[in-house]
């Protein structure tokens, strides 16, 4: 649903200008290599392209895959023991797995120890065999009941074998140098060196750290610090390329947290992964889910979610959603097109250059509610939802978001995506750049039909800097359920005909 409706960029940059000192707005600015040219906005987030770690992938993959493989074997071998060959064990490991996943058994760790992992393992045995159980009461078994009771013992003592021989395996491939992770830690302060210092005595990590990024560092002498600073802040991206970084520890430093938002926001595109030390973290409670080197608690940031395995279902939804609705919308999509030559004369659809992923200019589709002067007016005019010259036809397809259908074309072709922010046109996206913070990181992902900001009615008259913290959330915290949350409530707008 397009949100260009019923709000003058003027009146809201305006509203901005007392609290945005256009001197100083600049913060959002970060030039990291590899990224595309700058588009002529003054100040705007310069994303990086993807790049991947040249390390080989059994080093890249983390302890996860191993683990998992560990718990086949150990399910494989309770089984051959235990009980005789039955289709129904391959459902009963994927439960097993499942479960284990479930209480976060597979997630990669800096500190590998059975005796954290122990109550874990025998909650997530005790829901799979309850699981079990309850699969087999429905399916035919040649198992009886003392047997099952046997194999879940058995399996839980091969999972601790197999677990403790996996952990040592692994503490003595770090300690011997056979897996060290390339480390850089951004910020070289007291709380940096104090990690440098603990991660090159204390092997067990896994982690090497090669240097820091810092633009003010202590003013010791630099032979005396545990690894050189490899440069400022702002040249993080370039850094991570050049030096081969693995992982990434966020210690802060002498900078700001919110130029250090839009620094890391460099390493979306970067085969790297995240730690940050929580402030006053001498006040954190440590949760299972936090890492610690040496005392000093390390919460692992999510990966961007162009690393994640559903970003690529995601792609796939697309391209069979807006084949399949283009297929079945066919009639609706011809009404429509003879409705709107009938009201305008010839030219039913109307191209307009947006910005999409990367700053990437693109042809957006609409079916045309009314014809432009001229090609000034269709990239600088911000609304025409009260222009004289919208006929019933033109106002009735905007206010349904008919008008928006064609868009199903870009979203195939892959210019868009069917759940991303709206997209804008270059002149705004300049003015917007300018004075709204961090309006350029929305496009880091492809730009979508509809959007967590039109989700929420952050269409019309209303702000842009809000719409841009909204879809900045959504990329921050994207999932397939909130993709589909969007979907919902989109529907339920065009519904109640809430569209521009």
């Amino acid at each position: 649903m397009d949100d260009n409706t019923g709000v003058s960029p003027a009146r809201d940059v305006g509203l901005l200008s007392t609290a945005v000192d256009p001197t100083t707005a600049g913060s959002d600015e970060v030039r990291a290599d590899g990224g595309l040219p700058p588009t002529p906005a003054a100040r705007r987030l310069e994303l990086e392209r993807p790049w991947r770690n040249p390390e080989p992938w059994w080093l890249r993959a983390g302890v996860r895959p191993y683990l998992l493989l560990g718990d086949v074997l150990a399910f494989v071998v309770a089984t051959a023991i235990t009980a005789p060959a039955n289709p129904i064990h391959v459902i009963v490991l994927a439960v097993y797995i499942l479960v284990f996943y479930a209480v976060g058994l597979y997630r990669s760790r800096l500190n590998l120890s059975l005796l954290d992992d122990l109550p874990y393992i025998l909650a997530a045995s005790v829901v799979g065999f309850a699981l079990k159980l309850a699969l087999i009461s429905l399916l035919p078994s040649v198992d009886p009941p003392p047997r099952q009771v046997l194999h879940a013992l058995v399996l839980l003592a091969a999972v601790l074998v197999v677990r403790r021989i996996a952990y040592t395996v692994v503490r003595l491939a770090r300690c011997r140098g056979k897996v060290r992770h390339r480390t850089l830690i951004v910020g070289a302060g007291t709380v940096g060196l104090r990690l440098a210092n603990t991660l090159k005595e204390r092997r067990t990590y896994g982690l090497e750290p090669v240097g820091f990024v810092d633009s003010d560092p202590p003013a010791d002498d630099p032979p005396l610090l545990p690894a050189p600073v490899l440069g400022r802040y702002e040249e993080l991206g370039q850094v991570i390329r050049r030096h081969e970084i693995r992982d990434v520890i966020v210690a802060f430093g002498g900078i700001s947290e919110d130029e250090l938002v839009d620094i890391l926001r460099t390493c979306d595109r970067l085969d790297v992964e995240v730690f940050m030390v929580p402030r006053l973290f001498e006040l954190t409670n440590a949760n299972r889910y936090t890492d610690e080197v040496w005392g000093i608690p390390l919460v692992r940031v999510r990966r961007a979610v162009f690393r994640s395995p559903w970003w690529k279902v995601k792609r796939l939804v697309d391209v069979l959603t807006s084949g399949i609705a283009l297929l079945l919308l066919s009639p609706v999509l011809a009404a429509v097109a003879l409705a709107v030559r009938w009201e305008g004369g010839p030219g039913i659809i109307f191209r307009q250059e947006r910005v999409g992923i990367d700053g990437r200019p693109f042809q957006v589709l609409k079916f045309r509610s009314l014809r432009p002067a001229d090609d000034t007016e269709s990239q600088t005019n911000w609304n025409i939802k009260h222009d004289d010259r919208l006929g019933p036809v033109g106002k009735f397809i905007r206010a349904t978001s008919l008008d928006e259908l064609p868009q199903l074309w870009n979203i195939l072709r892959g210019d868009m995506s069917l759940v991303g922010p709206r997209p804008e046109r270059p002149h705004f996206v300049e003015q917007f750049s300018d004075y709204i913070p961090r309006y350029t990181a929305r496009h880091r992902v492809p730009a979508g039909l509809t959007g967590w900001s039109q989700a929420h009615g952050l269409r019309g008259d209303t702000s842009i800097e809000d719409r841009a913290r909204f879809d900045n959330y959504y990329i921050e915290n994207w999932s397939p359920w909130l993709d589909m949350k969007i979907v919902l409530k989109t529907v339920g707008q065009v519904v109640r005909r809430q569209g521009g």
